[in-house]
């Protein structure tokens, strides 16, 4: 007999994209309006909520017996559901051993246990490989690049914990890391931008909470024309769900992207390096 909850809503995209990797997805019963990923979410699912608002009457309507979310931001619409007396997870992840925890309970909830388990070891495994191909590379004599991540452009606001990490998986290092395990966006502004260019990063990636990145802007800021990044046309557009949705998409598809560009840069330094 099936014990886990029947019809569900996810009031944002990790969990959406989850339940469908576990092959779970007849139970979602409504999904957040900005899940781009799966694409076939957005054809299937009723979109019941943005990050910060929801449509609760909608939500109720569609009699869920669990509603999936993240994070305090999502405080208001959990506490106005509970009043209604529907059952709320918010789960609250922000590194990435936070977001294999995550993954494992939602697949335990649905029954899904091992399945889950054999999935989170294929993207426990990927991370291992990439660990493993950065170690060789700099015992070659490769150098890790200093990177820096941009979340928002104004203000600069940069990388959270997961993101943080991920580019130290992928084989660079993060640029203002000391920043990354402040949970709030406004606790990670970076007031004085002259402190990035003091840093100097090699990589400038940018994913602007679904903005486009223009890597044309930021070159043109105001003192950036000497930031090695700049000089050597290495800014990079990592879209925002493949990277800031703390669940499968960072752990696969955006860790892929910030490790192909971050090797490419490896290769070119050591070619430069060895030329002069």
């Amino acid at each position: 007999m099936d014990y886990g909850p029947q019809r569900i809503v996810c009031l944002t995209e990790e969990t959406t994209e989850w339940l469908y990797l576990l092959g779970q997805e007849r139970r979602i019963v409504g999904i957040s309006g900005y899940t781009v990923r799966p694409r076939r979410a957005r054809e299937e699912k009723p979109k019941v909520s943005a990050f910060l608002s929801a449509k609760i009457d909608k939500i109720l309507e569609l009699r869920p017996d669990c509603v999936l979310g993240f994070s305090d931001l999502q405080a208001d619409i959990a506490a106005a559901l509970i009043r209604h007396g529907v059952q709320v997870t918010i789960f609250n992840q922000r590194s990435v051993a936070e977001i294999f925890s995550m993954l494992f309970q939602v697949a335990a909830m649905v029954g899904e246990a091992e399945r889950g388990l054999q999935r989170i070891a294929a993207m426990q495994a990927e991370l291992d490989a990439m660990q493993a191909a950065v170690a060789a590379r700099v015992a070659a004599g490769a150098r890790r690049p200093k990177v820096f991540f941009e979340e928002w452009d104004v203000p600069h606001i940069s990388a959270i914990r997961w993101v943080s990490e991920l580019i130290g998986v992928a084989g660079g290092d993060d640029c203002f890391a000391e920043l990354s395990l402040e949970s709030l966006g406004k606790n990670r502004i970076i007031a004085d931008s002259a402190e990035i260019v003091r840093r100097n990063p090699d990589i400038i990636f940018g994913s602007w909470c679904g903005k486009k990145f223009r890597p044309e802007n930021v070159a043109a800021r105001a003192g950036w024309s000497d930031v090695a990044a700049v000089k050597n046309q290495q800014l990079f557009e990592i879209k925002s769900p493949d990277i800031l949705q703390p669940g499968p998409a960072a752990l696969t598809d955006g860790v892929r992207k910030l490790h192909g560009y971050i090797l490419q840069w490896m290769e070119h330094d050591m070619q430069q390096r060895a030329a002069s």
